[in-house]
């Protein structure tokens, strides 16, 4: 378990886990950094390197998470004295109420809207078409009128500023009725016997 966990710290800079399996999880991969650090601190005289390699390649059996932590992770350690990881507590699971703790690498802040921005620059980049235009122009103007509604709503103006229920689906007209959320119907057993 904590092989496999290294290497998906190792492999995306930050994993979700309990705080006891986190606590675990940091003397083991911190020294698998501190083993990868002094093999380039040596270099390749005498073939030191590669054998720090072969040692973290005991833990870990994946060689692109091992070149991973060679190539990027230790050269960025390389001033730091130890402490490379860091674990943020969460909360707590809903299902069984164990404390959540994020455990992350130092330096790597993990940024949840980093894929949405990544994606808004590359949309903005993008030649547009008639379509991309259109679209554009429509998600302004939806932006532009849930903005007057919320100063509608600020105003106080009533039942104009109130917004409209939608409407009830109608029962008995084909289909199922919705029956989610609803308690099921209950009745008595029948009795055993004739009629």
């Amino acid at each position: 378990m904590l092989r496999s966990q290294a290497e998906r710290l190792i492999r995306y800079e930050h994993i979700q886990t309990t705080v006891p399996k986190a606590k675990e999880l940091r003397p083991f991969v911190e020294r698998l950094i501190t083993i990868a650090k002094r093999g380039l601190a040596a270099g390749s005289a005498n073939g030191r390197t590669l054998h720090a390699r072969r040692l973290v390649l005991q833990d870990l059996q994946d060689r692109e998470v091992v070149a991973k932590l060679f190539d990027t992770i230790a050269p960025r350690f390389e001033a730091r004295p130890g402490g490379y990881t860091r674990i943020l507590r969460l909360g707590y699971r809903r299902g069984d109420s164990a404390e959540v703790a994020q455990i992350e690498l130092v330096g790597s802040e993990f940024n949840p809207n980093a894929e949405t921005e990544k994606t808004t620059t590359a949309d903005a980049a993008k030649p547009k078409g008639v379509g991309g235009r259109l679209r554009a122009a429509a998600d302004r103007l939806r932006g532009k009128a849930k903005a007057e509604g919320a100063e509608g709503d600020e105003g106080g103006e009533g039942a104009a500023g109130k917004k409209a229920k939608p409407a009830r689906p109608e029962r008995g007209k084909g289909g199922k009725a919705d029956t989610r959320g609803k308690g099921a119907k209950t009745s008595s057993p029948r009795k055993a016997g004739g009629s």
